[in-house]
């Protein structure tokens, strides 16, 4: 006579290829985008080094203001895709470490300050290292709270306008001013100086809160912004100069900007202590 076996339990039925693929979460293609876009900008900046070991430093430079310029887009757009993520933030981090850290470290000394080996490769270290400071210090101070005129100002150089206006020298030898070994202690002076600027905490300009253009303004603002273009495209060094320049000049005035907004909000609150 057979025993009754026990009835074995059996779980729930192991879902087929075709159903786990289902059941998998996706994402969102507008998730995808401004990570794809930070990517080519991390490409951009990896050739900008390729070139620069060729000794081809105008495509270096014009490799790192292609960076510069998609590292501007890919926050905006995840900001109005409303696809910003930790995973983007981080991502974004690291390109721009390597774009306006390294690859301008490394275009300025294989132009100029390898001719002073010790003293320019230190000078070439601190600039990269100073960009991965100021990288790290943004991270940490976009969840401090902080007054809303204090979004107008940017604490420090920000990494890739260091890296745009660090190069001026090299723009200086693009347009045909003669530089030797002689200009190097310079270019040292300069570039340690730029590195200071991304670690201090003098105030810059930002152009984030920049807001709707008003109705009577639009056609002068698409002129501008059309002209600009267009003598970019057509003298783009000569407008990297003059831009780097027109940027070095209004660090006093966002300074004085920024200590008369904060002597305005303690004006205030003694006014209104409670």
């Amino acid at each position: 006579m057979n025993e009754a076996r026990p009835a074995q339990h059996k779980g729930p039925p192991a879902a087929q290829p075709s159903e786990r693929r289902r059941l998998m979460p996706r994402i969102p293609l507008r998730f995808l985008i401004p990570n794809l876009i930070t990517l080519i900008g991390l490409c951009a900046g990896l050739t900008a080094i390729r070139y620069a070991i060729e000794g081809r430093y105008e495509a270096s430079v014009i490799a790192i203001v292609v960076a510069a310029v998609l590292d501007g887009l890919d926050g905006r757009l995840a900001r109005a895709l409303k696809s910003t993520s930790k995973f983007g933030a981080e991502l974004d981090s690291l390109a721009d470490f390597l774009d306006f850290g390294v690859a301008p470290a490394l275009l300025l000394y294989m132009w100029l300050l390898h001719q002073i080996k010790g003293f320019g490769w230190v000078a070439a270290m601190l600039f990269a290292i100073a960009a991965a400071l100021r990288l790290a210090r943004f991270n940490v101070m976009i969840e401090e709270d902080k007054p809303a005129w204090a979004g107008q100002f940017f604490t420090g150089m920000p990494a890739p306008a260091g890296a745009l206006v660090g190069l001026l020298p090299v723009y200086l030898h693009l347009l045909g001013v003669p530089v030797d070994r002689a200009f190097a202690p310079f270019e040292i002076a300069y570039v340690l100086l730029i590195a200071f600027l991304m670690v201090s905490r003098i105030p810059h300009f930002s152009g984030k809160q920049i807001g709707r253009v008003p109705r009577e303004y639009l056609l002068i603002v698409l002129f501008g912004v059309a002209l600009t273009l267009m003598l970019i495209f057509a003298y783009p060094i000569e407008m990297l100069l003059a831009i780097t320049l027109a940027y070095l000049a209004l660090i006093p005035f966002s300074v004085r900007r920024y200590a008369a907004l904060a002597r305005a909000e303690a004006a205030n609150k003694a006014a209104h202590p409670h």
